[in-house]
């Protein structure tokens, strides 16, 4: 596993050993950024369920100002510490041991509102989508477009081909599939406004939070 683009290009990522992890195909990485475009330099991102690192590691070699790590693996957890030590950019990192979708994980850096992040990278394991906890994936994600988010910033579902459809998700939060092979990506967007039940929040500094949009633009405005 290796870094694509960037500061980091070509750098290479410890990676759990096993299938216990799948991280995402380059071809398929290389993708998902290109559709993010430059809005990925200075953005907050997290990272879900975060393997190896692979897609917040590319955000930080790309220009992120910040990337979040979820992972509930103990020992996948110190390999992204392990991994944010040896590429230098721990400064720039939060590792954090924990269920992807609890919502304790995505609480925002201190100083940040509380829709801190501009880009969300979702990417469950697949058996996940096939049993009893499928359905809280797709709760998981609806919250994550709509509480952690900033306004416009999008989240990035990886899903098997098959199995998911648009139904699946909000309307408002404009569900947008691009497949390659066997696998596909879905684009969530996060709402401009925060919905009428739910209250502004301050994180723990008590920073109001308002924040400003992020920097995806959608695709008819580019």
């Amino acid at each position: 596993m290796r870094i694509i683009s960037g500061e980091l290009r070509g750098r290479r990522l410890a990676a759990p050993p096993g299938q216990g992890t799948r991280p995402m195909l380059d071809r398929v990485r290389e993708a998902c950024y290109s559709t993010l475009g430059p809005g990925i330099e200075g953005a907050y991102a997290l990272d879900l369920f975060a393997g190896s690192g692979s897609l917040g590691f590319e955000a930080l070699s790309r220009g992120a100002a910040f990337a979040r790590f979820v992972e509930q693996d103990v020992r996948v957890a110190r390999l992204l510490v392990q991994n944010a030590e040896e590429l230098g950019v721990e400064e720039r990192s939060d590792i954090v041991r924990g269920s992807a979708i609890e919502p304790a994980c995505w609480l925002p850096p201190v100083g940040e509102p509380q829709r801190w992040a501009d880009v969300i990278f979702f990417d469950p394991p697949y058996p996940w989508l096939r049993d009893e906890r499928r359905a809280s994936l797709f709760e998981a994600a609806s919250a994550l477009a709509r509480t952690v988010l900033r306004p416009g910033g999008l989240l990035v579902f990886h899903t098997p081909k098959r199995g998911v459809e648009a139904r699946d998700f909000p309307e408002d939060l404009e569900p947008d599939r691009r497949v390659y092979g066997s696998s596909a990506l879905w684009y969530l967007r996060g709402p401009e406004e925060d919905s009428p039940e739910e209250a502004p929040e301050t994180s723990s500094d008590g920073a109001d939070s308002t924040s400003s949009a992020s920097g995806f633009p959608k695709e008819e405005e580019e």
